[in-house]
């Protein structure tokens, strides 16, 4: 057999499988015209939680836009919400993973990340550019002076409540880049998606269909909103021509099955976080606290209304398409879990203010 010359730096180039183009046409490197060289290589780190990795995904619109031909690959621990349609590898944290990008060459490393291990990995790869943080003479440090501000407002409260950019801002502004409105990134299932919008198009006789997400996760409570105040807004939207859904997890499911019993709105129940995509890609617009929700609606470019008490609210960005509503008496738990009152601040953001929202986003 004749030695036949491998073109290593394709984008097609699978290392140790056949590529697409030997798959659909039995072509090799010698004779293929579907050759494509790659250019750039960028590494994001960006571990978790959830929404934030999904909030992160405007990165990748942007260097795909600026450098088509790069290579991007992600190292997360939720690679199931990445699209790997538009992203070239993605890699989940484990052992293998580290091994193998540590002995990678890459000409862009990014970690947004502020735990020690995400600090080290961008420490010990092998970039000829780094951004975000990184782990230097014992602790975590910025990469690059453009990322000092991020972490002055990770340590001190009173900084971080003077800040007025959104994460978007902040992240490429650490990464050496202008933020241009690009959109969120999602993988879901398009096909699942269209058959629950079908769905819920019958089950409301069309009219328009208001998701509302009553969970917010444990790590900060202050954020819930009474469940009394979901109730009158489910009426209100009732009796308002609107179709109230109903929606969560499963930590929230004994509380859904009581408002949706309460008051008659349909919940689905409780699905693969594929089905809960799908369910909400069927909303015509999304209300929620603070939470991963928000994340989802966004990537699905939905109208929302955000409930916020105890974060900033200028680190939230909703691309015109949202607004945010807060206590009228405002609130004295800067990213708090206790609350510094007899009752929380959220009994006194009024379901008529977020209904009145809701109408307003509708007739926009």
């Amino acid at each position: 057999m004749n030695i036949i010359s491998v073109k290593y730096d394709c984008k097609h180039f699978k290392g140790t499988i056949p590529c697409k183009p030997n798959k659909d046409n039995q072509v090799d490197c010698e004779n293929c015209k579907f050759y494509s060289l790659i250019g750039k290589k960028i590494l994001i780190i960006k571990l978790g939680a959830m929404g934030d990795v999904i909030r992160t995904t405007p990165l990748v619109v942007k260097y795909k836009n600026l450098y088509p031909d790069c290579h991007i690959t992600w190292l997360t621990l939720s690679p199931e919400v990445l699209p790997k349609e538009k992203i070239d590898d993605i890699y989940k944290w484990n052992e293998t993973s580290l091994y193998v990008l540590t002995h990678k060459k890459f000409d862009i490393a990014i970690n947004l990340d502020k735990e020690e291990e995400a600090c080290m990995l961008l420490a010990d790869v092998n970039s000829k550019e780094k951004y975000g943080f990184i782990w230097n003479n014992n602790h975590i440090d910025a990469a690059t002076p453009a990322a000092a501000h991020k972490l002055i407002t990770g340590y001190f409260d009173h900084h971080s409540q003077t800040n007025t950019k959104n994460y978007m801002e902040e992240i490429f502004e650490i990464c050496h880049l202008n933020f241009n409105n690009e959109e969120y990134l999602l993988n879901y299932n398009k096909e699942l998606a269209n058959n629950w919008m079908s769905k819920m198009r019958k089950k409301s006789g069309n009219k328009p269909v208001v998701g509302l997400n009553t969970g917010c996760g444990n790590r900060w409570l202050t954020r819930l909103w009474p469940e009394t105040s979901w109730i009158e807004l489910i009426k209100k939207l009732q009796d308002n021509g609107f179709y109230p859904v109903v929606l969560g997890g499963p930590q929230e499911n004994d509380k859904n099955l009581m408002l949706s019993n309460e008051t008659k709105a349909w919940y689905p129940g409780t699905y693969s976080l594929e089905e809960f995509f799908a369910i909400t890609a069927g909303c015509e617009i999304v209300v929620t606290q603070v939470s991963m929700m928000m994340h989802i609606a966004t990537a699905l470019q939905k109208k929302m209304v955000l409930m916020n008490n105890i974060f900033n609210k200028h680190e939230f960005y909703l691309y015109n398409r949202g607004v945010i509503v807060e206590p009228e008496s405002g609130c004295e738990c800067f990213y708090g879990n206790t609350c510094k009152r007899e009752k929380s601040c959220m009994n006194d953001l009024k379901p008529e203010t977020v209904f009145n929202e809701i109408l307003k986003l509708y007739k926009k």
